[in-house]
């Protein structure tokens, strides 16, 4: 059997994290190792490793996580000013836990191209 990953540790309460929002299909905590003020994960309990093993059937759940993402945003008033939601997929791409997962970072002004 594989070993859980941390997101899925957090998802099943095996481990603490700063809890923003959770609801039947997402959890929303604060990263860890923060790039901007506002660094929040966005993760669906489902596990799915990457941005290439979403099928047809996850279209609503990807859809869920952007919604999400976008309502965090604007509780946390950074909607108007502007912030950004990176999915990073593979080595190339900067994923380092391979359970997909939305990055919404705000706070500050954003550059281009990131990096």
């Amino acid at each position: 059997m594989e070993e859980k990953s941390i997101f899925e540790k957090i998802i099943d309460n095996e481990i603490k994290a700063n809890v923003i929002y959770e609801d039947e299909l997402v959890i929303a905590i604060e990263d860890i190792n923060p790039v901007a003020p506002i660094h929040i994960l966005v993760i669906p309990k489902k596990k799915i490793a990457t941005i290439n093993d979403i099928d047809n059937e996850d279209e609503a759940l990807i859809g869920h996580i952007i919604v999400t993402a976008k309502n965090i945003a604007k509780d946390l008033g950074i909607n108007q000013n502007g912030y950004r939601l990176v999915f990073n997929t593979n080595d190339d791409g900067g994923q380092t836990v391979y359970h997909i997962h939305l990055h919404l970072l705000g706070g500050r002004k954003m550059t281009w191209p990131p990096g």
